[in-house]
């Protein structure tokens, strides 16, 4: 089973890494986490550096869109199912 590890924990290690008082072979032995890992890790985190300091786009800004759209997906499926359900109750409707 494949590990996983917490934002937290990643953000450590590589913030352990970028200050570079320890190689990246000690900082796998004294976190259990292979080389390739903390080095994919890093690469992450800077890739993702600009985005810290851009103007007026946030992940706020992004995680609202996101949810918009599966609020509407969301609601779309409540209409499917309350029509499917209403034409079922119409076709298994039985006079007594």
């Amino acid at each position: 089973m494949k590990k996983q590890y917490t934002a937290e924990f990643k953000a450590q290690v590589v913030k352990e890494f970028l200050r570079e008082r320890k190689t990246l072979s000690q900082l796998a032995a004294e976190y259990g986490v292979h080389q390739t890992v903390i080095a994919d890790w890093r690469d992450i985190a800077l890739k993702g550096l600009p985005g810290l300091f851009e103007k007026g786009r946030s992940d706020l800004e992004a995680e609202r869109g996101v949810h918009d759209r599966q609020l509407g997906e969301l609601y779309a499926e409540i209409g499917r199912l309350a029509t499917q359900v209403s034409w079922l109750e119409k076709k298994s409707w039985h006079p007594r």
